[in-house]
């Protein structure tokens, strides 16, 4: 597909700015939907629309004319993804989604199915853990050299969210993707506490990892008005799932569709070190 009209949902999120930004380099025709399009800072010629995945009445208008659609399910619940993804494959002819282990009453297999489900070309992919979500200790990090939390030795494979949104832009606009569920991984596999100490490598501190019990992590996070309470329990439950089952696999998914390796936690770091002081 060239020069396609493209759909993007969370276009101002991490993993939605990048496919924004790539698209238009390749000349197609974007819109991207958010609830507030008066904050969105889109680059020049960015159709941007409102719209709340919350609330599908509100996305009929935004699919008009659109050929593929990115979506990321960002909310903690699946309920109104079958009726999105309806209202999508009523309109569009391709669907890249973006799954997520965030959303407990759907888990990855159920999200695959219902997408690869809906009737049109579909591409599903399956990240691991976003390197993104190492922010959540940017207050500790701007605080001290220690970073407290539970889990310590859980070992990851975090991927840069200009990887996720490289592998996304060519499922949208190239052939070869149709009911492919892509694994996407990082190069490497990390602790979190090797996690904390590379990021200090990269700010050029002493970085550190302190272990809390996770009642102790838990309560933290609670106090954390950063943090959304009914998300808590949630990574907690998925982390100890996590380290209780088998170590990370990693993929070539990320250099075998984009033709580059994938970006390392160093590199992630390098590109948010303002975000941490």
């Amino acid at each position: 597909m060239t020069d396609t009209n493209i759909l993007v949902f969370a276009a101002t999120g991490n993993v939605g700015r990048h496919i924004v930004t790539l698209l238009r380099e390749a000349g197609h025709a974007v819109r991207a939907v958010t609830r507030d399009p008066g904050a969105a800072r889109l680059p020049a010629g960015v159709e941007v629309v409102p719209g709340d995945l919350a609330d599908p009445a509100t996305l009929h208008a935004c699919l008009a004319g659109i050929d593929a659609v990115f979506l990321l399910w960002p909310l903690h619940s699946g309920e109104h993804l079958p009726a999105v993804l309806d209202l999508i494959a009523a309109r569009a002819r391709r669907v890249v989604f973006l799954g997520t282990g965030g959303v407990p009453d759907l888990p990855f297999e159920e999200q695959d199915k219902l997408v690869h489900g809906c009737g049109i070309e579909s591409t599903v992919l399956r990240p691991s853990t976003f390197a993104v979500n190492t922010l959540w200790w940017a207050d500790q990090i701007r605080a001290g050299d220690v970073v407290r939390g539970a889990y310590g030795a859980l070992p990851m494979s975090l991927i840069h969210e200009a990887d996720m949104a490289a592998v996304a832009a060519r499922a949208l606009t190239g052939p070869g993707h149709d009911g492919a569920t892509h694994t996407l991984t990082g190069p490497e596999v990390l602790t979190q506490a090797e996690q904390v100490r590379v990021i200090g490598e990269v700010l050029g501190r002493p970085l550190r990892w302190e272990e809390l019990t996770r009642e102790q992590a838990r309560r933290r996070l609670l106090n954390d008005e950063t943090f959304p309470d009914s998300f808590v329990d949630v990574l907690l439950d998925g982390y100890a799932a996590m380290l209780a089952g088998p170590p990370p696999v990693l993929t070539s998914t990320v250099q075998d569709v984009t033709g580059a390796p994938p970006r390392s936690l160093r590199r992630w770091a390098a590109d948010h070190a303002d975000d941490f002081r």
